[in-house]
């Protein structure tokens, strides 16, 4: 409740949080359009492949070009101003940056950067949640080993999630449900690259001049980011999803109570702690009036006669039984919100979700028919889909985490819907998300399924 008060003091102390951000394209310039504006925090240094496109991102969220022209990060230090540059490893061991926003969007390359910080005594924010979904649990493992903080990103769906549960919890209730909104439809899962427009109702040259990523915006419909950032609320959180995973059902606000309760009492829950997506659209393609495209819910009980009177008394929607409530938050605002991290992980110590078991796996299933040979392009392209599987089930089958499906070779054909296996596909044992991945299955055993 006081984070901005402490912000403050650093300000009025001269000692803000220096902050590392590694990768400077559209979430983190959401984020650095705010750090402007924000007392007792200091961006010291951005590395990104290309400064060029990062010192124009940065003029275009608002920042002047001499604030971004330190010659070096010990000159951005002493001049508090920023550091732009391709050299991530030099940002990550400098001795004076407290914190390092990973934010490349490529989860290969942030488990390497996640990994170096931590050697290096930074406290990491992952914005990369891809990376959290392939090995999350051991990253935060590594991290408390190294006396650092690992959290995920504020601002992002999985970490509001976290909050709301955790608001749950601490005022008292069991958390019956929780997840998040999606525009969904069955035939989305099949969605390309060629296609994404379509269905998000732009024409390709809409897209093409407001310079939209057809792939990134395609892991969104395909179901591959729900099913990834729904890996991180459960690895993080305790709860657990369905045997098969997600289901999507048409939900609006009003309805989640009803909806979102155990199968016995007219629900669509397998059981109580569960992670689920819900869709803004009804079956037939019809936009559901009031939904929750954009934002976040968690769905608790009130376990006495008393507490569910609270709930009539105050006008708290709930079930026909007034058993079960909800909370949410309709929209969230991806990197404007990732200073409530900066300061919670630099003032607090504390994260904004962090990974305490493996509870839960985003795995890589082919979109269509595969043949052997073919070279898979990861989440939102031509060749797989994310599907959401509990970690025992992922551990007992040998299933590839979409993270790493990835410019990797298939050795067997699938079928379409099929899940590919770490037997299916050529990948490299020395790549640092590969060994963690793998000492992470070695060492994790998945938690078997209760009620939060």
């Amino acid at each position: 409740m006081n984070l901005y008060a402490k912000l403050q003091d650093r300000e009025a102390q001269g000692r803000p949080l220096r902050i590392g951000v590694i990768g400077a394209g559209k979430f983190a310039a959401m984020y650095l359009a705010q750090a402007l504006r924000t007392p007792g925090v200091h961006v010291a240094g951005i590395a990104d492949l290309s400064p060029a496109s990062a010192r124009g991102n940065l003029e275009r969220v608002g920042w002047k070009p001499e604030s971004h022209a330190a010659a070096s990060l010990d000159s951005a230090l002493k001049e508090r101003r920023t550091h732009v540059s391709e050299d991530w490893e030099a940002l990550v061991s400098h001795p004076m940056i407290d914190l390092v926003i990973e934010a490349t969007g490529n989860p290969v390359a942030a488990v390497t950067h996640a990994l170096a910080a931590f050697r290096n005594g930074k406290h990491v924010i992952m914005v990369t949640v891809e990376a959290d979904a392939v090995c999350g649990p051991m990253l935060a493992k590594k991290a408390k080993e190294a006396g650092v903080v690992y959290s995920l990103a504020y601002g992002d769906q999985p970490a509001i999630i976290c909050d709301l549960v955790d608001w749950a919890r601490t005022a008292g209730f069991s958390v019956v449900a929780a997840g998040r909104g999606h525009k969904w439809l069955p035939h989305f899962a099949q969605s390309t690259p060629e296609t994404v427009w379509e269905h998000y109702g732009l024409t390709p040259e809409q897209a093409r001049v407001g310079g939209l990523n057809p792939k990134m915006f395609n892991s969104f419909l395909d179901g591959s980011k729900p099913a990834i950032e729904s890996t991180a609320v459960c690895n993080a959180t305790g709860l657990t999803p369905a045997p098969g995973g997600l289901s999507y059902p048409s939900v609006s606000i009003d309805a989640l109570p009803g909806i979102m309760r155990p199968k016995a009492e007219g629900g669509c829950l397998h059981h109580k702690g569960q992670v689920e997506v819900v869709s803004s659209l009804e079956r037939d393609g019809r936009v559901i009036p009031y939904d929750i495209r954009f934002g976040v819910w968690v769905v608790f009980e009130g376990e006495t006669e008393y507490i569910r009177r609270c709930f009539m008394e105050y006008g708290v929607r709930t079930d026909p039984s007034g058993r079960y409530a909800c909370m949410y938050k309709r929209w969230h605002l991806i990197g404007l919100e990732v200073g409530i991290s900066v300061a919670s992980v630099g003032l607090r110590g504390e994260p904004t979700g962090c990974p305490t078991g493996f509870r839960a796996d985003a795995v890589a299933s082919a979109k269509r028919d595969l043949r052997a040979g073919e070279i898979l392009d990861g989440e939102g392209g031509f060749t797989v889909v994310g599907a959401l599987m509990p970690a025992a089930d992922s551990l007992r089958v040998g299933a590839l985490p979409l993270g790493l499906a990835h410019q990797v070779k298939l050795l067997n054909p699938l079928k379409a819907g099929e899940p590919v296996h770490w037997s299916d596909v050529t990948f490299d044992t020395s790549n640092d998300a590969v060994r963690l991945r793998r000492e992470m299955e070695s060492q994790f055993t998945a938690p078997r399924q209760r009620a939060a």
